[in-house]
C-alpha cells in the first residue's frame, strides 16, 4: 500500500525548515550507509544528533501525531526520529530495501521497520530527476511530491532515488513500526476505517450500522495488534 498524505507541513513551515537546513552542516551520506548501501548511495545527510535535526524532526512527529490519515494508515507503535537528506549533482540512491530491525537513538530499544516515509521539502520544479521509485505488485511507481507532502510505503519494498541532474532535492525520511505488522491486515483496517469516516457524516448520530462497522474495526484491531 502506497499512500500520499498532503500538507503535512504548510508552505510557511517548509520555508522555515529550509532556512534552518540551508544553514546547517551536511555530511557525506556514506557515513550512515550499511555495507550493501555503500555501493549505491550518493547523497548528503545531517547528523541525526544535531540540534536542528532533533528540533525539526520533533516538529514533524507532533504534526503526524494528530494527523488522522497518517494514524489510520500507519497505526504507529514506534517511529524512528526523522532524518534529513539532500541530493544534487547526480546524487542518487540505488535500488535497496530498508533494514528490517534498527536500533533507536539514545538506547531506546529497537524498531521493526514496517513502513517507510519520505517528506518532501522542496517543490518538484526546483530540481530535475530525484524521483522516489518504488517497486510494487503493480510495477514501479515514481513519486515526486509537492513540498510539505509525504509518501508512506512498505519498508519491504525495493526502492531507489533517481539521479538529481539539476537543482537540489531535500527531504526528511523515517520509519514506522506499526501495531499491525502484516501489510495485508493493515490495508484492510485502513480501507474499513476510511469507509467508516466517509459514511459517518451522512448518517444520523448513533446510527446502528456505523456502530456495528466501528465495532468490527476495533475487534479486528484487537485481534491483530501487537502492543
Amino acid at each position: 500500500m502506497l499512500i500520499v498524505i498532503d500538507n503535512v507541513l504548510n508552505k510557511d513551515e517548509v520555508r522555515q525548515f529550509r532556512q534552518h537546513l540551508d544553514q546547517t552542516d551536511w555530511q557525506n551520506g556514506l557515513k550512515t550507509a550499511g555495507s550493501l548501501a555503500a555501493g549505491v548511495k550518493q547523497n548528503q545527510q545531517i547528523d541525526e544528533n544535531a540540534s536542528v535535526a532533533v528540533e525539526l524532526g520533533n516538529h514533524i512527529l507532533r504534526r503526524l501525531g494528530s494527523h488522522p490519515l497518517f494514524i489510520s494508515a500507519a497505526l504507529p507503535e514506534k517511529i524512528y526520529p526523522p532524518k534529513f537528506n539532500s541530493y544534487s549533482n547526480g546524487g542518487h540512491y540505488g535500488a535497496h530495501v530498508d533494514g528490517a530491525v534498527m536500533p533507536l537513538p539514545g538506547n531506546h530499544g529497537t524498531l521493526r521497520s514496517d513502513l517507510s516515509a519520505t517528506l518532501f521539502l522542496c517543490e518538484p520544479e526546483q530540481y530535475e530527476g530525484g524521483e522516489l521509485t518504488i517497486e510494487t505488485a503493480f510495477g514501479a511507481q515514481q513519486v515526486k511530491l509537492a513540498a510539505g507532502d509525504l509518501v508512506l510505503y512498505p519498508s519491504s519494498s525495493l526502492h531507489r532515488v533517481e539521479p538529481v541532474t539539476r537543482g537540489t532535492r531535500v527531504c526528511a525520511f523515517f520509519w514506522i513500526q506499526s501495531m499491525v505488522r502484516d501489510e495485508g491486515k493493515r490495508t484492510l483496517l485502513f480501507d474499513l476505517d476510511q469507509s467508516i469516516q466517509a459514511l459517518t457524516p451522512r448518517q444520523p448520530k448513533a446510527d446502528p450500522d456505523i456502530l456495528q462497522l466501528t465495532g468490527v474495526y476495533h475487534n479486528l484491531l484487537r485481534r491483530w495488534a501487537e502492543v
